[in-house]
């Protein structure tokens, strides 16, 4: 599961993901340095050649090489989905996963055209296949959303098929094909004018995917111009009724997460809770400014949205070390545990009443931070841990 969203623009790209996993799976967000080529590179499951890569923030589970979200110094922000097609990915042996896919582009590409050249070279030449997930054999496929300051793609695969289209002002996906006939870019076995959802695997419900998929729609409708880093955070919170949540508004107002699964899939929601199955565990939004003497800008979250801290960061290079730590993961998801107990309404408002003002305390030192320049974006990112450490320890986990 997981839901990627995007809206472009005249001031630059908004960028948002949540990635929902196995719900013991612990998922970290980390800086990479710049990296020579000339080697090889092991990704989860194979070897490719490694011309080298770009400095960037990602996250992953802790388990495997590839990203679900990141962006990189160059603003191309990547993020992916898991789809249903007709194409068996079992079929297939261990090649590259979706996520695989997601890195290799972050770290390649200086835009969101030069992205989506390599991933689709990359697909057609090692494929995708193997296990998404370490403890259980779940093989799939992917789409993607790739976005840098003033573009972004739809890109969409079935194995070693793809097919693409451009963004225009914005574009949100979850687990189900969306392109038709609209794609401009594909590969050589579909032909020109071919419905890409042909696809699609028919005997999987579209709607494990329609309602987030209205919900993260409704939000890039609002358009770039409007659209804040605290709507797209609200909207990551969505439990199927609204958005909430944005940081500075009333730590009260709070929307607790569905309890069980309905038949019209309506509890399975953009800030995911399916119990003992799949949850969201781990959420980022990024800031790409059209200028880019402008600092770059993200907010990332550890565990549920609804029960964590969106903490500022400066990417590809400003973050803190406990968000690489799964520890610090395992206490986000401890705070997930009672939200999703028998009281978890009551739960939710005690952790957003903690949370929910140190959120806002941090994003407002943030938006002083980015126009002191890279030395005091440095200071406020090393003073930002141990505000959220505090609140943590008060939360008890």
């Amino acid at each position: 599961m997981c839901d990627t969203l995007c809206a472009i623009g005249d001031g630059g790209t908004l960028f948002g993901k949540n990635s929902d996993r196995p719900v013991a799976e612990a998922q970290v967000a980390e800086v990479h340095a710049r990296r020579e080529g000339g080697d090889r590179v092991r990704t989860t499951y194979l070897e490719v050649d490694d011309p080298g890569a770009a400095a960037l923030l990602g996250s992953r589970p802790a388990w495997m090489w590839g990203l679900e979200h990141g962006v990189n110094e160059h603003g191309v922000a990547i993020g992916n989905e898991k789809l249903y097609t007709v194409d068996d990915p079992r079929a297939v042996a261990p090649a590259l996963l979706g996520m695989d896919l997601v890195r290799l582009g972050v770290e390649r590409a200086a835009d969101a055209d030069e992205a989506v050249a390599v991933m689709t070279e990359l697909l057609e030449d090692h494929g995708q296949g193997g296990s998404g997930e370490q403890a259980h054999d779940e093989p799939y496929f992917s789409s993607f959303l790739v976005a840098d300051r003033a573009r972004a793609w739809v890109l969409e695969t079935s194995g070693r098929t793809w097919a693409a289209r451009p963004v225009e002002d914005g574009a949100a996906i979850s687990n189900r094909i969306t392109l038709r006939t609209d794609w401009t870019r594909a590969s050589v076995d579909v032909s020109a004018g071919t419905d890409f959802d042909r696809w699609r695997d028919p005997s999987a419900p579209t709607g494990i995917a329609d309602h987030r998929l209205a919900a993260t729609r409704q939000c890039i409708a609002t358009g770039a111009a409007a659209l804040t880093p605290g709507d797209v955070v609200a909207t990551l919170r969505h439990h199927g009724d609204r958005p909430w949540g944005a940081p500075g508004t009333d730590p009260a107002d709070v929307s607790p997460p569905p309890a069980d699964v309905f038949d019209d899939w309506s509890g399975i929601t953009v800030c995911m809770h399916v119990r003992d199955y799949q949850a969201t565990t781990a959420s980022m939004v990024v800031e790409l400014p059209r200028d880019r003497n402008a600092p770059m800008r993200a907010w990332v979250a550890l565990g549920s949205p609804c029960a964590g801290v969106y903490l500022p960061v400066f990417p590809p290079a400003l973050a803190p070390t406990e968000l690489a730590d799964p520890v610090t993961w395992a206490r986000f998801a401890a705070l997930r545990d009672r939200v999703e107990g028998e009281r978890g309404a009551e739960e939710l408002a005690r952790i957003r009443a903690v949370l929910a003002p140190v959120e806002a305390e941090l994003w407002e030192s943030a938006d002083r931070a980015a126009a002191t320049g890279p030395a005091g974006q440095a200071e406020f990112v090393a003073g930002s841990w141990p505000v959220v450490e505090a609140a943590l320890q008060k939360l008890a986990v």
